[in-house]
């Protein structure tokens, strides 16, 4: 029996923490009943760091707020200008572990920068896509009873001057790197149309 698609919501520019809380919200209350859905938000300046982050990869933080988090995974940065989907999956229902899903997702990424003719790829030591040894997109995961949340994000064209103020993702001097820097002739929206159907396509919806 075909899956049924996710339901697909644009949030808009957001506040982090009531998105992570309506997040939460959704997997405590779904049952094996409800649809799948993306969540599809660009956020206000915002650090979050992970349930393993370190203090020591905060650097400087300055006036941007530090959230701690439940997904997995280091510190982050999220602004306007990066597209971030939110993945409120049931791993259970599609036969996925964390991991596969993990591979499922970086390989929606690579596929959509292959498309602008981006060479990228996914790293075993660290999630993500990086293209050469910059990172262009970061995954944080968090599964509650057999479902997830939290997802991706990925640069598109925004300000990078807050990345200085961290480790980004606990990795000492990682340089990061956005889809303006290598092409010009793309919109958000175009970039979250295809993005969101290469993930159907790879998580096995299609």
């Amino acid at each position: 029996m075909a899956l049924q698609k996710p339901l697909i919501r644009h949030l808009g520019l957001t506040e982090y923490q009531p998105v992570w809380q309506s997040m939460k919200q959704f997997t405590h209350e779904r049952d094996s009943t409800t649809p799948d859905e993306l969540w599809l938000t660009q956020h206000h300046p915002v650090y979050t760091q992970g349930m393993n982050g370190r203090s020591e990869h905060v650097l400087a933080p300055g006036d941007i707020p530090v959230v701690q988090v439940d997904r997995g995974g280091q510190i982050t940065y999220h602004g306007p200008g990066q597209l971030v989907i939110y993945c409120l999956l049931d791993l259970h229902r599609l036969g996925l572990g964390i991991r596969k899903l993990v591979t499922t997702i970086e390989q929606a990424i690579i596929c959509l920068l292959r498309e602008y003719q981006i060479d990228a790829h996914a790293r075993k030591d660290a999630p993500g896509v990086y293209i050469d040894d910059a990172k262009i997109a970061a995954l944080g995961l968090r599964v509650r009873k057999g479902c997830c949340y939290h997802g991706l994000s990925l640069n598109l064209d925004m300000d990078l001057a807050p990345f200085n103020g961290i480790n980004p993702c606990g990795m000492q001097g990682l340089e990061v790197t956005q889809l303006s820097h290598h092409v010009s002739d793309f919109t958000i929206d175009q970039v979250e149309q295809r993005l969101c159907a290469l993930l159907l396509e790879q998580i096995g919806y299609e």
